[in-house]
């Protein structure tokens, strides 16, 4: 779940816009359903004996993070369609033994409901999740499902073993990675924001050498380096 909070009172709803280099919201989209259609691809090839590996999401299993991120995908979507600012909408779904199908059906959901929302200049989100009392941009509802999206598909590779093929990927691909990080680092990093059990830890130090990506994880608390725990 992204915690990310814009600067200002509560209420605003001005556009307050990512971080240079700026895109525009059908760019921001485009790099939106590419990173959701490569999230699928790899949920597509778990197993069900693997949605019991522990992930580097504190607590939660493989199964546990792709129920999450079906409840976001949703979430979102209502949120896209006008839905109030209920957290319900955003919990998780039980995705059973086979979460491809559940995965890929509430992202093309969540796909089109972006796409509906961007014929409405007007349309704004309420995201109870991230703040209850602002009514979100549609171009800042996608930045932050774009950061889930990215940060959780790294999170279900390192517990399948393939964190690093994320990684080099989103570092392939520079828009993807100037998004990311513009994101990530709008997300508060105060101790109240980065407490046991909320979404992100505390910063980490990425290290001389890292990527783009990399840097985005250590912004949001992550240790690149995560493996599974020995058994």
């Amino acid at each position: 779940m992204s915690t990310v909070r814009p600067p200002g009172p509560p209420g605003r709803t001005e556009p307050l816009g990512l971080r240079e280099p700026e895109l525009r919201e059908p760019e921001l989209r485009e790099l939106h359903a590419s990173a959701l259609e490569s999230a699928a691809r790899l949920v597509d090839t778990v197993q069900p004996e693997q949605l019991v590996l522990a992930t580097p999401c504190a607590g939660w299993t493989l199964r546990e993070l792709l129920a999450h991120a079906v409840g976001q995908h949703r979430g979102f979507a209502a949120a896209a369609r006008g839905a109030g600012p209920d957290p319900a909408r955003f919990a998780a779904v039980p995705v059973g033994n086979d979460p491809a199908g559940p995965f890929r059906r509430s992202a093309a959901e969540l796909a089109a409901a972006f796409a509906e929302a961007a014929a409405d200049r007007e349309r704004r989100l309420r995201l109870p999740e991230i703040d209850r009392d602002v009514a979100f941009p549609l171009r800042l509802a996608v930045g932050f499902h774009l950061l889930d999206t990215l940060v959780h598909t790294w999170d279900a590779a390192a517990a399948l073993g393939v964190g690093a093929g994320v990684a080099a990927a989103v570092d392939g691909e520079p828009r993807l990675a100037a998004a990311l990080l513009a994101v990530a680092e709008r997300v508060p990093a105060g101790p109240a924001d980065r407490a046991p059990g909320r979404a992100f830890r505390e910063r980490r130090e990425p290290g001389a050498a890292a990527g783009p990506f990399h840097r985005a994880l250590a912004l949001l608390g992550r240790d690149p380096a995560w493996a599974l725990p020995e058994r």
